[in-house]
């Protein structure tokens, strides 16, 4: 197919993506996701044109066009040259923060090829970004969003711009007042935390072995005071599981003296919220990556804490699974893996608070200490021999 036959059909397969039947729609972007993956290259610059030229069209429209073209780029950004994917990214921030208003399939669809290129051309993806960031002004959410999303899809080219974008952002943390742009600011600092730890576990295959916990640790430091003495204290449930979500990976990033002295306050504010929420799998995963924070740096306080934790989690844990639902199934998981690192750390205490509990008359009580006692003889790694050893009988 030559280049000018190539372009008209791409050209009519754009024209037709405004037809009134759904099916029709659909299959001209299946049409054009089949024609770019025989020509990537000139089926993206042929999208990108069309929505140039055609500004007046409708957003559910556009939307269509961006989803094609992140279906086309997500098998074929590396064929891009680096023209071609300026060109691309220019179009995908416009059309991504084109309204301030949520339009959310059409924002997330730009945000799709954003994310896309960027897997292949982080650096300029970064700095289009980082150009709309504006001190003193809110960011789009569409903005954090993919800030977010990078940090999942390519964390070693997102994670050195780090500094620059939580120096862009925390300004303006204390600005955000509707609970729709804080909970993607959670987001965002959620993401950026993990991929920050992702980046400081493969130090080996990052493309700088020199950076470090401490060019975080301020930052993120900032962060977390506002997300926990401010908008924890939220009324808004989803707000205040965003929070918790961001707090696990953000207490890796701490600093470690600050993480001592925040665990009398963060701990028990985590646990409160199980009488708040009837969904505690977000609870129960933060607490966990909490707890493996606080042993990590050799935490003291966290003995003052441990009954406190403990019944809580023994609570949770005797709970009857009623449910098939995979977040019931997986706060079990998760509560059980705090159970764990709980016994790394205090086995001693751990087993005076399970013992009497596998004596008492409550059916559930007794299955649910029976489940703890028999996960952690299982992963509990070194203090497995000192846990068995102290059982009165085996546990079947």
């Amino acid at each position: 197919m030559t280049e000018s036959s190539m372009k008209k059909l791409a050209s009519t397969l754009l024209d037709a993506i405004t037809d009134k039947d759904p099916l029709v729609q659909e299959q001209v972007c299946s049409a054009l996701c089949s024609l770019g993956e025989v020509r990537p290259v000139e089926t993206l610059r042929a999208c990108e044109e069309y929505l140039r030229q055609h500004d007046k069209l409708a957003h559910p429209y556009r939307a269509a066009v961006l989803r094609a073209m992140e279906r086309v780029l997500s098998s074929h950004a590396s064929e891009l040259d680096k023209d071609t994917a300026s060109t691309i990214i220019l179009l995908a921030s416009s059309e991504m923060t084109k309204t301030k208003d949520l339009v959310w399939d059409w924002q997330q669809a730009a945000s799709g090829v954003l994310v896309a290129v960027g897997r292949q051309f982080i650096s300029k993806v970064m700095e289009e970004l980082l150009r709309r960031l504006h001190p003193g002004t809110l960011p789009h959410c569409a903005v954090l969003h993919t800030l977010a999303s990078l940090s999942v899809a390519n964390a070693f080219g997102v994670v050195p711009f780090l500094p620059s974008v939580l120096s862009s952002l925390l300004p303006v943390l204390g600005v955000a007042k509707q609970d729709t742009v804080r909970v993607a600011f959670c987001s965002a600092l959620q993401r950026f935390s993990e991929g920050a730890l992702e980046y400081l576990a493969n130090l080996d295959r990052a493309p700088d072995p020199t950076v470090r916990k401490d060019a975080f640790a301020t930052d993120i430091f900032s962060a977390y005071d506002v997300l926990f003495h401010q908008w924890l204290q939220s009324r808004e449930a989803k707000l205040r599981l965003a929070v918790v979500e961001a707090l696990g990976p953000m207490s890796h990033l701490l600093p470690s003296e600050r993480l001592e002295e925040q665990l009398p306050k963060l701990l028990p504010g985590i646990l409160a919220l199980y009488k708040k929420h009837a969904e505690t799998f977000y609870l129960s995963k933060s607490l966990g990556q909490i707890l493996e924070a606080a042993v990590s740096v050799g935490s003291r306080t966290l003995e003052t804490q441990l009954d406190a934790l403990l019944a809580a989690l023994h609570s949770q844990i005797c709970v009857p699974v009623e449910s098939s639902s995979p977040l019931v199934m997986s706060n079990q998981k998760e509560v059980l893996r705090c159970f764990t690192v709980l016994a790394c750390s205090s086995p001693d205490r751990l087993l005076a608070f399970l013992l009497p509990r596998l004596d008492t008359s409550n059916e559930r009580t007794r299955v649910g200490t029976l489940q703890v006692v028999r996960h952690v003889i299982n992963s509990a790694g070194s203090t497995n021999t000192r846990i068995t050893l102290m059982l009165p009988s085996p546990v079947t």
